[in-house]
């Protein structure tokens, strides 16, 4: 074929550098590869870089609109590449993206200080910070444009303003050159290690997956899971059975296995993952951020970070932990007592973290008279999610969710649905749903944009809710447990905070807010797994039957139990997170190279108080991926924090009625459309009429 100089231009386009011509601006995933991903790169930085250039040097006085908004509409192309690489890297994260990530990473964290340590922009951006009300003359094209009243823009761009000055001075711009430079270093060194983390944990945590040979161990373990189990090691070139490993500590197939020795084997592989190395990268990082928080003028990484957050101090933070812990251990007590003589008529001679897990189940089945293998049935995958899920959000939101067949994600079995207004048909979002485990997939659960609403630019969101389930023999329904059903609820929760979001700026969109905060809306979500307007609809057997009232009962009765366990696990990894992030950098170094680094922790448990044998941290160091690789150092706390208002709400909701569309409305307006465009506490206050209370949240975890 001869090659035109047309045929050859289209030929030599880069696909991430020109918007998407597909619905929403979807990513066009069949005719994007790996290889096209540097090269956009780095031409998007060029043209980001051409952009902060123009903006930083215009020569007209500085106002809102030609120095703040322009910063704001700045920088698309790198979005767009940015955004559906990381989306492509932590769902299917291949050898080749993992290198392309390590290359991505420092080169980004570059950008990120040129831009913030560009002194020209900053002093444009000071002067409109200090003279606000007559910076804000210009708007009325915006508003116009964008069809908002003028003072809902003004009031908006402001709130613009007061955080791009923010975000800048706790970038560097307000440090001499040299503590610049230093924090330069810092920050590129910090970005190559938390790639190194999260590479070490992925590839350690596929190799340490556990090889079965002999069908005896697996005595215990349901049909289904086992041939899940002999699929994956087929996949690997194995014979038998490989369980594969998932992110915390304890691992679910624990509740199974009536094997010690298995247990014991797996649990001890889940302890190893990271290793050596991932402490190490784990001490040099927390020294790092030490070092970094001094030159911003604070005494401890923690204080840095979460004078950014709604808890506003780690002193607030830490008293909350503090203050749940004795009940919590308690509880845990009371429940190993329950436990232990189980185990012992087993031949076990005390209660181990391996085999906790194990008899909890036994305790539940006996106590509860319920047996988790029961409600599985009732428990479908598409049931759930759109007879449960996504009808639970219709009718509270005014929703449409409809899969979108004519689009695809970035595997076969990645699926696109559409949000739109059940009432004008208008679209509000695209949604994509990626469910089943891979080996090449990170652990956990999760939600991200590919695309943040905003007026600005006039983009609606597409986010994707990620899981990793264990898919059914092909031509079966796989089959849910409740744990699995509550991650459902809360991933979609935050998905819908990205696509109910209605703010002008990107920078303010739906879950770009307060890490304290943004784990609100989800575990508020959750509420409706076991409510009684959701659960009998979504709950039905592959027959048809609902799931009958009284495994409901069983359920909610069982409800507290283990809650012992669950609080101090989640607590002890929130306290691990803190004993990293509020040491200062003398402090860190004082504990030496060599440092032991599960004795450290096991101090700090016992320094809070949380210290229960055979309860082991949710997270510990080596694969603490939250908070070494994916920015919620010194944050672990916010789950918590959360859920104070989690539980608050949901005694508002069942107050007003349950599954009622005023309610959500209220809600939708009042905390999901807004993003990180409000103050968040008075926010609450205002949706709320009163002050937080901690009291539901403490009633629910069985701590009053």
């Amino acid at each position: 074929m001869v090659c035109t100089v047309e045929r050859c231009a289209v030929a030599t386009v880069n696909p991430l550098l020109v918007p998407s011509t597909l619905p929403y601006g979807l990513p066009d995933f069949s005719a994007i590869r790996d290889e096209h991903v540097m090269p956009a790169l780095q031409e998007a930085l060029r043209r980001h870089k051409a952009e902060i250039d123009t903006i930083a040097h215009d020569p007209t006085t500085p106002t809102a609109m030609n120095t703040v908004v322009a910063l704001e509409q700045s920088g698309q192309d790198l979005s767009r590449v940015v955004g559906y690489f990381y989306t492509v890297a932590g769902a299917d994260a291949t050898d080749e993206r993992l290198r392309i990530e390590g290359e991505i990473s420092p080169l980004l964290a570059q950008h990120t200080d040129d831009m913030y340590m560009n002194a020209d922009l900053f002093s444009r951006i000071d002067t409109v910070f200090h003279s606000l009300s007559e910076s804000l003359g210009d708007l009325a094209p915006l508003a116009e444009k964008t069809q908002i009243p003028l003072a809902d823009v003004e009031a908006e761009t402001s709130a613009l303003v007061r955080r791009y000055h923010e975000l800048f001075l706790r970038h560097g711009a307000g440090l001499d050159a040299a503590a610049q430079a230093r924090v330069r270093e810092i920050n590129a060194e910090l970005s190559r290690l938390s790639s190194d983390f999260g590479d070490t944990l992925l590839k350690d945590t596929q190799a340490r997956a556990v090889h079965i040979t002999d069908e005896a161990e697996l005595e215990g373990v349901e049909e289904s899971q086992k041939a899940f189990f002999a699929d994956t090691a087929r996949a690997a070139g194995k014979d038998g059975w490989l369980i594969p490993l998932g992110l915390p500590t304890v691992q679910p197939i624990l509740e199974q296995l009536a094997r010690p020795d298995v247990r014991a084997r797996i649990y001890d592989a889940s302890l190893q993952r990271g290793g050596q190395k991932n402490e190490t990268i784990a001490q040099r990082m927390a020294l790092l951020r030490a070092e970094k928080a001094e030159l911003f003028g604070y005494r401890t990484h923690a204080e840095l970070v979460i004078s950014d957050e709604t808890a506003r101090t780690p002193e607030a933070a830490l008293q909350l932990l503090t203050d749940l812990a004795p009940a919590a251990v308690r509880n845990a007590e009371r429940e190993r007592a329950e436990l232990l003589p189980v185990a012992q008529a087993d031949g076990c001679t005390t209660l181990s973290a391996a085999d906790w897990p194990y008899y909890a189940e036994k305790v539940r089945a006996a106590h509860y008279s319920l047996d988790s293998a029961e409600l599985k049935p009732y428990f479908r995958l598409r049931n759930v999610v759109e007879q449960g899920v996504f009808r639970t959000a219709e009718i509270l939101y005014g929703l449409r969710i409809t899969k979108r067949d004519d689009l695809h994600g970035y595997t076969p079995d990645t699926d696109v649905w559409e949000v739109t207004d059940a009432t004008t048909g208008e679209g509000l979002a695209l949604l994509l749903t990626d469910y089943f485990t891979r080996p090449t997939k990170r652990g956990g659960a999760w939600m991200n944009s590919i695309i943040d609403q905003n007026a600005l630019l006039g983009q609606k969101p597409i986010v994707i809710n990620v899981l990793n389930l264990t898919p059914a023999p092909a031509g079966e329904d796989t089959l849910l447990t409740l744990d699995e059903v509550e991650t459902l609820f809360h991933e979609f929760g935050h998905a819908l905070h990205g696509m109910l979001s209605k703010v002008i700026y990107p920078l303010f969109s739906g879950t770009n807010v307060p890490r304290d905060f943004v784990e609100f809306p989800s575990q508020f979500n959750e509420m409706w797994a076991l409510h009684n307007d959701t659960l009998p609809v979504y709950a039905t057997n592959a027959a048809g039957d609902t799931i009958p009232p009284e495994l409901v009962e069983k359920v909610r009765a069982a409800q507290k139990f283990g809650q012992g366990f669950a609080t101090v696990e989640y607590l002890a990894a929130c306290i691990i997170d803190m004993a990293w992030h509020t040491l200062t950098r003398d402090g860190i170094r004082a504990l030496g190279e060599d440092i032991d680094v599960a004795a450290f922790e096991t101090a700090a448990l016992q320094r809070a108080g949380l210290h229960v044998e055979g309860i082991a941290p949710r997270y510990r160091t080596r694969y603490y991926q939250h908070i070494f690789s994916n920015g919620y150092s010194a944050g672990y706390y916010s789950y918590l924090w959360s859920e104070v208002l989690d539980a608050d709400t949901v005694d508002w909701f069942n107050e007003q009625g349950g599954l009622v569309p005023e309610a959500g409305q209220r809600f939708r307006k009042m905390i999901l459309s807004r993003g990180g465009s409000i103050d968040y506490m008075t926010a609450y206050r205002d949706f709320r009429s009163r002050d937080k209370d901690v009291t539901p949240l403490l009633r629910r975890r069985g701590l009053v």
